[in-house]
Parts: C-alpha cells; structure tokens; sequence
C-alpha cells in the first residue's frame, strides 16, 4: 500500500492529468490509501491510474458497494486497483445520493467489472452508465428493493424446519 506521502502524490499526479475536481479527498488508515473521487469522474481517473500514471495499476482486483445510512452521500463504490509491478494496492472511493445512483462503467477498462457492477446495482441500486447489461443478477428481475441497503427491512421468507413444520404452510399444501 502507498503511505501517506505516496498516497498524496498518486493524487497530486491524478490532479494534474484528470483535473483538480477529479480528487475530492484522500483517506490512509490501516496501511491502506483510497483516493475520493468525484463520481463523474470514476472513469477518467480510473484510465489514467491504469493507462497513464507513472505506477500504473493495471489489475482491477475487487469492486463492491457499501451503504453508509445515515451519512450522505449515502451509497458507496469502492474499487480496488493492483500494481503488479510494485504490488501495490490503491483504494478507488466514489459516493452516490440514493435520488442520483449513477456511475460510469469501467467495464471499457477492465471487463472483471461486467458481473461486480451488475452484483452492486442488484443489491445497491447503483446504475452504472454505458454498462452493457445493466440487470439484476443474483435476485430475480421481478424483485422489488436492494436488500444490501441498511433501510432495507429484516427477515424473510420463513425457513420450514422440524421444530416448526406444524407452523408454515408447506408448499404441498
């Protein structure tokens, strides 16, 4: 992971090439850096760090979602670049209001994103722009709601087990 220092070059590097309203912040802690970006310009920064930087991080190695309820912007994309030559790892963070849920795809750059973008709209509800296929995945189409957000509400379907089978409908039935 870039140190501090590092970190506040990478974003002095990607300033300069993206533009000084691409960088929104920087965050080190744990030994792990992550880069803000502002979410229109997920893709330009995400092209040079692979394309351009002087360290380039080639390798998309996760990207998933997070709700932070009850801060706002609410919804969450963080990316995580790999640099195989430095092995290195560099957080990418974006955030999203629950009205505006839009982010550009990356799936141009680096196609290891096609299913997680699609992973977070179904569970999010973050629409990522130019996506080839920008459906659900892991619920069905016809599913209402984004079950990973924190306002989503508990429980479910009942589970019929032996201590309460004399209590569900079964599905025979």
């Amino acid at each position: 992971m870039p140190d501090q220092t590092g970190l506040e070059l990478v974003a002095q590097r990607v300033r300069e090439a993206v533009g000084d309203e691409a960088v929104v912040g920087t965050h080190h802690a744990y030994d792990r850096g992550s880069l803000e970006v502002a979410p229109a310009r997920v893709h330009d920064v995400l092209t040079h760090l692979r394309d351009a930087d002087e360290e380039p991080y080639g390798v998309l190695a996760s990207l998933h979602g997070c709700d932070y309820l009850p801060s706002e912007p609410r919804l969450g994309v963080h990316y995580e670049l790999l640099s195989m030559q430095s092995r290195e790892r560099l957080n990418v963070k974006t955030r999203v209001t629950v009205e505006d849920p839009h982010v550009p795809t990356v799936t141009d750059l680096f196609p290891t994103a096609d299913f997680h973008e699609r992973e977070v709209y179904d569970f999010f509800g973050v629409v990522f722009d130019g996506h080839p296929d920008m459906r659900r995945i892991l619920m069905p189409e016809d599913y209402e709601g984004h079950p990973q957000r924190r306002d989503f509400p508990m429980g479910g379907e009942p589970v019929l087990f032996t201590f309460n089978e004399h209590k569900l409908p079964r599905w025979y039935d």
